[in-house]
């Protein structure tokens, strides 16, 4: 299935008063495109991936898909319907069938995670102070959610969505042995005041709220922290939190397993129920500088295996703060809630108030002692936990990744030559990977729908006819310079035609989606289009891409969305640009740091390009 992004349970549920829900209801709902259009947009995207007999036979079955009175318009008819019944037409239908029926473990396959700029700890005293400021600052971002004081978010001049922010923070996903689903506690009567700490192995309820409804301060916090690590020094625990890795199916039955002794239903309903969860871990053997920032990607990713982070986690956890004794810090989050986004505007704001929050004076107030949650280990969850280590070892060992800095330019160079920085990274993309593997390949990136009510997002397809010609034209020797400036020039403003009709809901990935599943729901036969070859290319994703811009110098990570692609990550500063690139080492084809050394000459060599080239009138 393709890369993640959904909404949290059937939400229309979040019927949080005032502002918020006046918001929301003046937000249009998320529109189904007319058929032909989805239909010639299809053909247009697989010119440039499907071989020409292949693409005659799918045109063949669009043409016979779209008669009046066809099967095409008869789905189109139901998904018209369904749209005028609901909130959002996909919203549900996306969380199921991109998160909660995917199979595959969250990590890696999943879940994403961020790695923060490196801090420098002397003392273990210090990853105890980072730790208590982290946590202020998310309270501090809680309090804006919980009063409905969060500014509104504008993408082109239109407000967006905001319902996320109201999925992160108290969620959980919970296993199943078939499928999955997500809880949100912050609706409760009684919304959960208390946050969970892992530190080796050991998980520990930690109230961050005073009897008067107060945050704890930076102070009290870090005097529990303290606390915590004292009480938990042993480090030969089970690690429990580990078969939140394994399999969902494996994991689902694990867990039902786990859940039948009362002492451990308990402590997993409070690590479920948490506001979030913090990761204390321990020291990673030292590493150069130019390694450094791709084991903290892999650190926040996966906790680096059995030996070392892994088992310090709860991966169904939404939100997860990793802060390492060594300075390692970032997050990891369970995808099915939310998208990027609102996660990095939750990290800018808590790294501002980080940098502003100093030590405040604190009542002296006894605070009760954090409490540890105890697990019954029987054989049988012995034995489960021993095998979800082995499957994290083989994962861990099993991707290739690399996180590196672009340090040449930022968004600055692009927007010197009037074009958006985001599709000149996707076109340099499209040139690194066509300079390897001499062929364009499907290539997805992700497109936010949140100006629409309860919109999650759709597809940019990167891959088009106008980037294939600029690539294909780039390193061919007979064609002048001011041609290929030309060919570029068209490919990026392509790329922005694209983003811009997939951000008004006029894409074509999750409207061919909807046909399908509308199908499915109708119990008719599936139509031919969804069986064809063609489709099963398209949706065969070796480039999974994502821009996720911040204020903070963070870089986003994720895996690959089948067994020969790349994940592609970045962040475009405003001198720099910060990457990262997943793949998996099972795949002979593939190698993470090739493909971002390409990246980067492509890059270089299309700024080249440019500045040699006099400008033409385009």
């Amino acid at each position: 299935m393709v890369k993640p992004s959904s909404l949290v349970k059937p939400v229309s549920v979040t019927r949080i008063a005032g502002r918020y829900l006046a918001h929301q209801e003046g937000l249009p709902k998320l529109p189904v495109p007319p058929l032909q259009q989805t239909c010639e947009r299809y053909l247009a995207a697989l010119t440039p991936i499907v071989d020409p007999e292949e693409l005659n036979h799918t045109w063949q079955l669009l043409e016979e898909f779209q008669k009046p009175g066809g099967v095409g318009e008869r789905l189109q008819k139901g998904l018209e319907q369904r749209a005028k019944k609901m909130e959002n037409w996909l919203s549900d239908w996306w969380l199921q069938t991109a998160y909660l029926d995917y199979r595959m473990p969250v990590v890696v396959h999943s879940s994403p995670g961020v790695v923060l700029p490196s801090m420098e700890f002397s003392d273990r005293q210090g990853q105890m102070r980072y730790a208590a400021k982290l946590i202020a600052g998310v309270l501090d971002f809680k309090s804006m959610i919980d009063n409905e004081t969060l500014p509104v978010e504008y993408l082109g001049g239109k407000s967006l969505c905001m319902n996320q922010y109201y999925q992160v923070l108290s969620s959980c996903r919970i296993p199943g042995t078939k499928r999955d689903n997500v809880v949100n506690y912050a609706l409760d009567k009684r919304p959960p005041t208390h946050i969970t700490v892992v530190h080796n192995f050991q998980f520990f309820v930690l109230d961050v709220y005073n009897s008067d409804g107060m945050p704890l301060t930076v102070d009290q916090i870090y005097i529990q922290l303290e606390k915590i690590w004292n009480s938990s020094l042993q480090t030969n625990k089970e690690p429990i939190g580990i078969l939140t890795s394994n399999h969902r199916n494996s994991w689902g039955k694990a867990y039902n397993n786990i859940i039948k002794d009362k002492t451990n239903k308990e402590s997993v309903r409070a690590i479920q129920k948490s506001i979030f969860t913090v990761c204390l871990d321990a020291p990673l053997p030292c590493a150069s500088d130019d390694m450094y920032r791709t084991r903290a990607g892999v650190q926040m990713l996966h906790g680096g295996g059995s030996r070392w982070n892994s088992g310090n986690r709860w991966f169904d956890k939404t939100l997860q703060f990793i802060i390492g004794e060594d300075g390692t810090c970032g997050l990891i989050y369970e995808h099915a809630p939310a998208e990027g986004p609102p996660i990095v505007s939750l990290i800018d704001h808590v790294v501002q108030y980080m940098k502003s929050s100093e030590m405040v004076r604190t009542p002296m107030v006894p605070l009760r002692m954090p409490q540890k949650l105890r697990f019954n280990i029987t054989p049988e969850i012995k034995k489960d936990i021993e095998e979800a280590k082995q499957n994290m070892n083989i994962m861990v060992h099993d991707l290739d990744m690399k996180v590196s800095v672009f340090s040449h330019f930022g968004k600055d160079f692009p927007k010197s030559q009037k074009m958006s920085p985001d599709a000149f990274i996707q076109v340099a993309l499209q040139l690194a990977y066509y300079r390897f593997y001499k062929r364009c390949c499907p290539t997805y990136e992700s497109a936010s729908l949140r100006m629409f009510r309860l919109g999650r997002t759709d597809t940019i397809r990167s891959t088009s006819i106008d980037s294939a010609k600029f690539v294909k034209a780039m390193d061919d020797p007979t064609k002048h310079n001011t041609e290929k400036v030309a060919l570029l020039d068209k490919a990026v403003k392509v790329h922005r035609a694209y983003t811009d009709m997939a951000i008004r809901g006029q894409a074509i990935d999750r409207h061919l989606l909807g046909l399908k599943l509308q199908a499915i729901e109708d119990l008719a036969a599936l139509p031919e289009i969804f069986m064809d070859t063609s489709y099963a290319v398209a949706l065969h994703f070796n480039l999974s891409t994502s821009q996720v811009p911040a204020k903070t110098d963070c870089v986003m990570c994720f895996g690959p969305v089948v067994p020969d692609g790349y994940g592609v990550c970045y962040n475009p500063m405003d001198a720099h640009i910060n990457f990262s690139v997943s793949a998996f080492n099972s795949c002979q084809d593939t190698n993470a740091a090739r493909l971002a050394q390409a990246l980067e000459d492509a890059l270089l060599d299309m700024k080249t390009l440019l500045e040699q080239t006099p400008k033409a009138k385009l």
